[in-house]
């Protein structure tokens, strides 16, 4: 426990000061009635004198409360309280008999008192004045100089060892009680010096588990949460005082049935669904909590890995797509001379024979069909040959703006067709090439009419955020899958008639040249494709050189 200081302790006195007096006055009042009733033959203790002594105790109780409240010097009033106690003490004891008094063990206990307040020259101080002031209270009546309120008058022998006794026991008690007090306030000192370290050694850890980038759950073992540190309760959207006393299970369902984790795997990921319905990965690892050896609890650590799974998936359809993009290449070369050879054959057979209208319907569809595989072949080598880009630094709003007026004027946008767009009020500066982000932007617009043949709004907004743009499709059509959402780019992913499925690949392409990242969100109605480009700062008075690079 923590030492009390000397402010601390004289108001701790004056409030036992309060009781002590009450005490004196129930104690001498039950006194007189038990007198009264049995007729015993007590000290007879003049009332008026001793209730005089003790209101006077009281009113000088609460002006020392109030001068502690108003800051006086406390070093002073200590000694001012002490002393005027001695004096009160003696008076008390004096009108309620001197020797025969009931209450002859408030000089010890003075002097206990003044050895905790005091240093140990005030204790000193007080046990002296405890002495003389008993001893005159003793001696003055004995010579009859004052009126002797006692039962029985000592002879001078036993009124000078009970003196003498009064001196060594006081000084005693002094001495006894200064040292316990200096070994007290010692002890005071290094436990509070102790306990500021613990408090700092207790605010390191926290500081430690509060910087952590992962999130920690602590259990005991039970399975209930006994604390969660604020980066895990922002993963996981959460308050950490809400999930403390809960069980594990209803956070991560399935890690510890029953409440015990299987150790044995040290390190899982498992998917994750929030309280509003978004969807993470996390990557969860669980460890034994122990205390003097033996397990307490269990700790798990948890990283939010969503968007490292995404990077992944990412790099995975970068892959893919380049393996895809030189077998193209391959299959187109080796696939296209053979095809023009096959279509001006037929086409020429067409014209040397006579031909039944069965025939020439025959002969129609093989030239079409061919014309289509053409087709295909030329979206392959336009897939799969190397691009030139020319970048330069321009507004992307007004690129974006042109866009949209085109597809407004597109065959299949009617009445039942909406564009709405939300744009800033200032330039927003991106370096690109023009012509392939319109081809971006076409691409995207015209998939999301094809995604609304019964009519809907097309939505694009562009925002700002740190450095990088962010470019957002999002139509009310007939939406996607995860599935389809994580394979989109790929190369003949289409689901629209007529459509080869390149238009998406050629758009992924695109935008990674820019430096970008497009991904497709599947969204309550609808689809949503948004776009991530690093945004340009226009140098002023300074012209911005066009590159050209090669992807």
């Amino acid at each position: 426990m923590e030492m009390l200081d000397q402010r601390q302790w004289l108001s701790w006195l004056i409030r036992v000061r309060v009781i002590i007096i009450s005490f004196l006055l129930g104690i001498q009042l039950i006194i007189q009635q038990v007198t009264q009733l049995q007729d015993l033959t007590v000290v007879q203790v003049p009332m008026k004198y001793f209730l005089a002594v003790l209101i006077f105790w009281y009113l000088l109780d609460l002006i020392f409360h109030i001068l502690l409240k108003i800051n006086a010097d406390v070093r002073l009033q200590a000694y001012i309280q002490m002393v005027s106690d001695t004096l009160l003490v003696s008076l008390a004891v004096y009108f309620t008999g001197g020797l025969d008094s009931h209450f002859y063990f408030l000089y010890p206990l003075t002097c206990l008192m003044g050895s905790i307040v005091l240093s140990r020259g005030g204790a000193y101080l007080v046990a002296s004045l405890c002495f003389i002031q008993a001893g005159l209270s003793l001696e003055l009546p004995y010579y009859d100089l004052i009126p002797s309120y006692g039962m029985i008058n000592p002879d001078l022998k036993s009124l000078q060892i009970r003196i003498a006794t009064n001196l060594v026991a006081f000084l005693a008690i002094a001495y006894l009680g200064s040292r316990l007090t200096g070994i007290l306030r010692r002890t005071g000192v290094e436990l509070k010096d102790k306990a500021g370290k613990l408090e700092d050694l207790q605010a390191l850890n926290q500081d430690i588990l509060e910087s952590m980038r992962g999130g920690l759950i602590t259990t005991d073992l039970g399975g209930r949460i006994l604390s969660l540190n604020s980066p895990g309760a922002e993963i996981l959207g959460c308050h950490a005082a809400s999930l403390v006393g809960r069980p594990l299970e209803t956070v991560f369902p399935g890690i510890a049935p029953d409440a015990k984790p299987d150790i044995s795997k040290p390190r899982l990921e498992i998917p994750w669904v929030g309280s509003a319905g978004e969807e993470k990965y996390l990557g969860l690892s669980v460890a034994p909590l122990s205390r003097n050896g033996e397990t307490v609890g269990y700790v798990y650590n948890f990283q939010d890995l969503t968007q490292l799974k995404q990077l992944e998936r990412e790099v995975q359809l970068t892959d893919r797509m380049a393996a895809i993009g030189r077998m193209a290449a391959a299959i187109a070369h080796e696939i296209r001379n053979p095809l023009a050879s096959i279509a001006g054959s037929v086409k020429l057979f067409s014209g040397m024979a006579s031909l039944n209208p069965d025939q020439q319907r025959l002969i129609h569809i093989v030239l079409k069909e061919s014309e289509r595989l053409n087709g295909i072949i030329t979206d392959f080598l336009l897939y799969s040959r190397e691009k030139t880009y020319r970048f330069e630094v321009v507004n992307i709003i007004e690129v974006l703006g042109e866009t949209l007026a085109l597809l407004e004027n597109h065959p299949r946008f009617d009445r039942h067709h909406r564009i709405e767009r939300q744009f800033p009020v200032e330039p927003v500066l991106a370096r690109l090439d023009t012509d392939r982000m319109r081809q971006v932007f076409w691409n995207l617009g015209d998939n999301a009419l094809k995604a609304m043949p019964q009519g809907g709004t097309l939505s694009v907004q562009v925002l700002s955020r740190g450095g990088r743009l962010e470019i957002l499709f999002r139509d009310t059509g007939v939406g996607l899958t995860s599935h389809q959402a994580e394979k989109i780019f790929e190369p003949f992913q289409s689901d629209f008639e007529g459509g080869t499925g390149l238009g998406l690949a050629i758009v992924y392409q695109i935008v990674q040249a820019h430096n970008g990242s497009i991904r497709a969100e599947p969204v309550a109605q609808g689809c949503a494709f948004r776009i991530e480009l690093p945004q340009a700062i226009l140098v002023p008075e300074r012209l911005v050189p066009t590159a050209t690079i090669h992807g």
